[in-house]
């Protein structure tokens, strides 16, 4: 697998440029009595707003400890399992995807929502694609860009 900011730099030629929209991947190290780790984090921001958080919007606290709980349902002891590989993995096939079927794929690893707000903020989909998409998705984070690509001359 690449480096993240080759990954990043792939992923940003097929955003539209005229929008907001900003991927991160970053570590935090962790410290405590018992060791360390480093804590992944992917986020992506729309404006100034986060509009996707991993692995916040996903934490399932329990008195157990912390778990982290995709959309499949798949659970992971958190901070020690994540997904982080996988969500690369994802988007690097999102990437290598060509143009004239990237609409129409499902993306069957996607365990986060993320395709949407890939195909919303994708230059690529043109604005009868997007109608369809805002049609067919309830992501929030994908409407909001699609909202702003097909209604707003302000980017």
């Amino acid at each position: 697998m690449k480096r993240w900011s080759s990954l990043q730099r792939e992923l940003y030629k097929i955003i539209d440029e005229r929008i907001k929209f900003q991927i991160h991947l970053s570590k935090y190290r962790m410290d405590s009595q018992y060791g360390s780790t480093d804590l992944p984090r992917y986020w992506i921001t729309f404006g100034d707003e986060i509009i996707f958080d991993y692995p916040k919007q996903f934490v399932d606290a329990t008195a157990n400890g912390n778990f982290l709980k995709n959309l499949s349902g798949k659970k992971q002891y958190y901070p020690y399992e994540t997904d982080i590989s996988d969500i690369s993995n994802l988007i690097r096939e999102y990437i290598d995807t060509p143009k004239d079927i990237v609409f129409q794929k499902h993306f069957k690893n996607d365990n986060w929502g993320l395709i949407n707000i890939f195909k919303a903020a994708d230059k690529r989909i043109g604005k009868r694609r997007l109608e369809l998409l805002k049609r067919k998705t309830n992501n929030k984070a994908a409407m909001k860009i699609i909202k702003c690509r097909l209604y707003s001359d302000k980017f």
